[in-house]
């Protein structure tokens, strides 16, 4: 099986550009499942059903969230339908949208678990804790892939070694910049502190550079906009045994 995870699309300009680009990669580098993740995929930030619509149109298989994951009103009911869209799990109960998404194309399953890191991000519930607790509700699927939307590379590091040998792959979103750190760990897991980023590659982050720069400066509030111009479609391919569930290679991609 070969999977692609595309870092965080952002914007009206991301989403269009993955309509333009996702279909033909896919055919080209023979994927069998996408996941991406869309919590900056609505205009301004935060998800729309309608962003959502747009990510799943290009080929998308399963969309993971983060921190924006309720910045928009209209998410909150389409989380609770029959989606493939879920949210990070260490959200409190009673939150909208699940944190554990099954991906199944018959030959195989593929488990999918979002989760968000506290580390200079918001107070939820413990994420190796609550990792534990994800863990169970995989449905015996073999293969297992972590989106962790965390802020510090410690804490994403951390994780991926928690989860090394546990789980399929470890893929850190949040900071929309592509370390150059993958790696399969000891045990057998794929990981990369951060897939990077689906938007403007003349940005600060998806931003209009002088919007961002304003806000530094002054720190004063600032109407952000997304930046436009050329984009970028920044994520990883794993190559994984469907049988065992264990990953084979990771491979950095961007696409222009």
């Amino acid at each position: 099986m070969r999977l692609l995870f595309l870092g965080d699309v952002v914007g009206a300009g991301g989403c269009e550009f993955l309509l333009r680009k996702l279909p033909e990669f896919k055919r080209k580098n023979n994927i069998d499942v996408c996941i991406a993740n869309g919590e900056n995929s609505a205009k301004g930030n935060g998800v729309t059903p309608k962003s959502c619509e747009m990510m799943l149109d290009s080929g998308v298989d399963m969309i993971t969230l983060g921190n924006h994951t309720y910045k928009r009103f209209e998410i909150m009911d389409y989380l609770d339908g029959n989606v493939p869209v879920i949210r990070p799990f260490n959200y409190p109960e009673g939150a909208p949208g699940n944190g554990v998404g099954i991906i199944d194309k018959g030959r195989y399953r593929v488990a999918v678990i979002n989760m968000l890191g506290t580390v200079f991000s918001e107070p939820l519930g413990n994420p190796f804790a609550e990792m534990d607790k994800a863990l169970k509700e995989t449905d015996g699927c073999k293969t297992v892939i972590v989106d962790f939307h965390a802020e510090a590379t410690a804490e994403k590091r951390a994780m991926g070694f928690y989860l090394d040998g546990k789980v399929t792959a470890v893929f850190g979103t949040h900071t929309h910049v592509q370390t150059a750190d993958e790696q399969l760990l000891p045990k057998g897991t794929a990981y990369i502190t951060d897939a990077g980023m689906t938007g403007p590659v003349q940005s600060v982050l998806g931003i209009e550079p002088e919007l961002t720069i304003r806000k530094f400066k002054t720190n004063l509030p600032v109407r952000f906009e997304n930046a436009v111009g050329e984009y970028c479609m920044d994520g990883v391919i794993v190559e994984i045994d469907e049988k065992s569930g264990k990953a084979n290679s990771i491979e950095r991609v961007n696409v222009k």
